[in-house]
């Protein structure tokens, strides 16, 4: 063995500013008492990412550094930074979140004393960096929770019902292993749980020991990678629970009939459209109430009539989907440089709401006729019967609308 307790496995690419900010918490708060190395593997970063590094290695900090001569993408650059760690245990850390010390010091003797575990999962904080306050957790764990070996229907019944994403752990290094391969559709912590639970026990524990950080000190509004899992990964969430329940079967944990088969089909239903209502919650804040109704449509399908998700926004969706219906279109067609509102008396309105769903600032709008081209110009009109009028005059028929022609298939 190396000697080494724990490895904080951080992937990175081009992020200097996060990787300083990641590094210096590191410097200051991870003081453990056994050797601890940190691991991180530069996917080819065109910044200072290695003069930042070079300068935290000369201060001290354990670090090992690898970067690569190219790009290999994300998941090779994940896969890397764990597969390359000496420790008796691992930990994945982004390059712009933080471990909390002495909860992670606490989790390793757990595993220290329990050696049947192979990992050990935790829920973790949603963090303010600004206000240095925790915002809520990911999920709760009411207390410490141990599965044995193979226990792939506990866990399943579990995850289930408190609607738990076992993303956050620390491994045993010797069953990480075997674990840890790449997964595409189905998604990677249920399959990863699976892999885990078929070489021994598992276990949730209460106490978080990880800090995502939601509101940066570096920079606001930064992308995180999560998010966009949480807008478009519904199936994949669905892949990942059906995924484990098939190698529960195939270890002979589950005995497979037809009932047990509704029954866990159900289970998978049912938290994939509450994965879908939270994506449509994303989307309708990111005001893409488009893609919000189309996800309506499926939760509403799916029997969720009143989920609480969608509540907020029921009442003004129809306006919402209707006006950006409007604005897409504009947008799209080509050559199209002004939009005419023909008997609308609340212009202004109307215009403020259209470029807050998206106009582009490249399209006038007017209430006048002008001397626009009409080819370049799209008309919307408040009464049904003056469609034919604009029609009749010139205007692109595909491109004189009436509120009918927008919420006509909006339907709640």
């Amino acid at each position: 063995m190396s000697g080494i307790k724990l490895s904080i496995c951080i992937p990175t690419y081009n992020r200097e500013a996060y990787l300083r900010n990641s590094l210096t918490y590191c410097e200051n708060e991870y003081k453990f008492d056994f050797p601890f190395e940190i691991v991180i593997c530069d996917n080819a970063s065109t910044d200072g990412t290695q003069q930042v590094v070079e300068e935290f290695i000369g201060r001290g900090l354990p670090i090992r550094y690898y970067k690569r001569e190219t790009n290999a993408g994300a998941g090779a650059n994940v896969t890397s930074a764990l597969r390359l760690g000496k420790g008796e245990y691992l930990i994945y850390l982004a390059d712009d979140d933080i471990l909390i010390a002495d909860a992670v010091a606490e989790t390793i003797r757990y595993l220290d004393y329990n050696r049947e575990v192979t990992c050990a999962h935790a829920p973790w904080f949603l963090y303010d960096e600004v206000a240095k306050t925790d915002i809520a957790k990911f999920y709760n764990v009411d207390e410490d929770r141990k599965f044995p070996h193979g226990a792939f229907g506990d866990v399943f019944q579990y995850i289930c019902e408190r609607h738990i994403f076992p993303e956050i752990a620390i491994y045993r290094s010797s069953t990480l292993r075997s674990a840890w391969i790449p997964r595409e559709f189905c998604f990677y912590p249920f399959a990863f749980l699976a892999h885990f639970l078929d070489q021994g026990a598992v276990t949730f524990l209460q106490r978080p020991f990880y800090r995502s950080i939601a509101n940066s000190a570096i920079a606001r509004d930064r992308p995180q990678e999560g998010t966009n899992d949480v807008m478009t990964s519904w199936d994949r969430y669905r892949g990942g629970l059906e995924y484990f329940l098939y190698t529960a079967v195939k270890r002979g944990a589950l005995i497979l009939t037809p009932e047990t088969r509704l029954k866990y089909d159900e289970m998978c239903r049912i938290f994939t459209l509450n994965r879908m209502a939270v994506a449509f919650r994303f989307w309708a804040v990111r005001k893409n109430f488009i893609k919000a109704y189309e996800l309506y449509t499926r939760i509403m399908w799916g029997g969720m009539l009143d989920h609480p998700e969608i509540r907020p926004f029921r009442e003004r969706l129809p306006l919402m989907v209707s006006i950006q219906t409007l604005v897409s279109e504009v947008n799209s067609a080509i050559g199209i440089d002004t939009l005419l509102l023909a008997g609308f008396t609340e212009v202004a309105a109307l215009e403020n709401l259209m470029r807050e769903l998206g106009l582009s600032e490249k399209v006038k709008v007017t209430k006048e006729l002008t001397d626009s081209p009409l080819e370049s110009t799209a008309v919307f009109v408040s009464i049904a019967s003056d469609r034919d009028y604009f029609v009749a005059v010139g205007y692109l028929p595909n491109l004189v609308f009436h509120e009918h022609d927008l919420a006509r298939n909006i339907i709640m």
